[in-house]
């Protein structure tokens, strides 16, 4: 029970003003905040009540004792070193060291708020697919391309197409037992919001992975995933987020294929045989 102060940060943008009061507060002083009532963390943050039933509302808690539950998790892990920006002319062993630990927060954040009923949720229809279609653009891209090769090894029938028009065709295609997986970091890529539309309109079920908040491909999915990454200035090029958007595809993954575990080994078998007998032609 955490991730109280990464659903703070990640919604930061989305909040009104007197929420952005009590949520400054509870980042500032988390420790103090749990042992706060509602009228007293009011009266402490500047914020009114109604601001703060508002804000576990935005969070996507049931109330502020879940907050403060949740906040109190987050204090207990100690696992927060919060991100890091490069600066000019940084030396490699600096470069190095933000990187990893960038990667690293993203990861531990995104736990934080994945929601294990969603998750399930997400495994039990990609287990059960017909063929499953992964959208994503850019960085997204890859992170699909990704997906398609593991699902592929385990003889989950996938698609993931570089080209954006491609897609929206193959979305056009899809049939009521398939499945569509939409990936975007800001959930607002038009064409993956696009293709998951035509897949709902043909009945099939629809997984949106995106950052944690309100988004319209998060809105839009039957099951929406959730990921934790800041994305900053030079960070903007989709470097943590990647990662986090790769670390829920392979928990996917693997769940789908600890469903059928016997079957998944012979299939990896296979494919590892295969690959082996091309090498040694060469």
């Amino acid at each position: 029970m955490n991730g109280g102060l990464v659903r703070l940060k990640e919604i930061w943008n989305e909040v009104t003003p007197s929420e952005k009061k009590v949520a400054q507060y509870i980042l500032d002083y988390p420790e103090e905040t749990i042992q706060l009532s509602v009228a007293e963390l009011s009266a402490r943050s500047g914020g009114s009540q109604a601001a703060i039933i508002r804000l576990c509302k935005s969070m996507g808690v049931k109330g502020y004792q879940e907050l403060k539950l949740k906040v109190a998790g987050d204090l207990q892990s100690g696992e927060d070193s919060g991100y890091q920006e490069i600066r000019p002319m940084d030396s490699v062993e600096n470069i190095v060291h933000y990187v990893s630990n960038n990667n690293i927060q993203s990861i531990r954040d995104t736990v934080k708020i994945l929601d294990m009923e969603k998750m399930t949720q997400a495994i039990d229809v990609l287990h059960r697919a017909k063929r499953i279609f992964f959208f994503g653009l850019g960085a997204s891209n890859i992170v699909a391309v990704d997906a398609q090769n593991k699902f592929m090894r385990i003889n989950h029938t996938s698609f993931a197409f570089s080209e954006s028009h491609l897609q929206l065709t193959s979305a056009v295609t899809m049939e009521a037992d398939d499945v569509a997986v939409g990936i975007s970091y800001s959930g607002e890529a038009d064409f993956v919001i696009a293709c998951l539309k035509k897949a709902k309109e043909a009945g099939a079920a629809s997984i949106s992975i995106t950052k944690y908040g309100n988004n319209t491909l998060g809105g839009l999915a039957d099951i929406p995933l959730f990921i934790s990454s800041t994305e900053n200035e030079i960070r903007s090029g989709a470097t943590a987020s990647r990662i986090a958007q790769l670390n829920v595809i392979d928990i996917l993954y693997l769940g789908v294929a600890s469903r059928s575990y016997d079957q998944s080994v012979m299939y990896l078998e296979k494919s590892r045989a295969a690959l082996r007998e091309m090498s040694q032609r060469k």
